[in-house]
């Protein structure tokens, strides 16, 4: 990351770990009330449920992916996108092996 007076840039795509399962969180940068954070997931993802006290806005840039949320089941492709609120349970069904699948996150409490 290059630091300009408090300005960063960075590659998101760049050195992306490769997970055997479950899914690699990595925060990208945390404003005030927003988290922004890069997610890469294996094609073993983990069952676990999130029910989370924030809202969660995800665009899948990479991949192809299902997620259940509370009760429905969602296909996402690359590009795609979804928002979560908050205190709504969700979790991974399913995720592409290739290509890996890699999220932006934005977390907004």
């Amino acid at each position: 990351m290059n630091d300009t007076h408090g300005a960063q840039s960075g590659n998101f795509l760049a050195s992306l770990p490769a997970p055997l399962e479950g899914e690699v969180f990595e925060d990208i940068l945390r404003c005030r009330n927003v988290r922004i954070e890069r997610i890469v997931s294996s094609d073993r993802p983990d069952p676990t449920p999130y029910d989370q006290d924030h809202d969660e806005w995800v665009c899948l840039l990479q991949g192809d992916a299902e997620l259940w949320i509370a009760g429905a089941t969602v296909s996402l492709k690359t590009g795609d996108y979804c928002f979560i609120p908050a205190h709504t349970p969700h979790r991974l069904v399913r995720t592409s092996s290739r290509p890996r699948c890699v999220w932006l996150a934005v977390h907004i409490a």
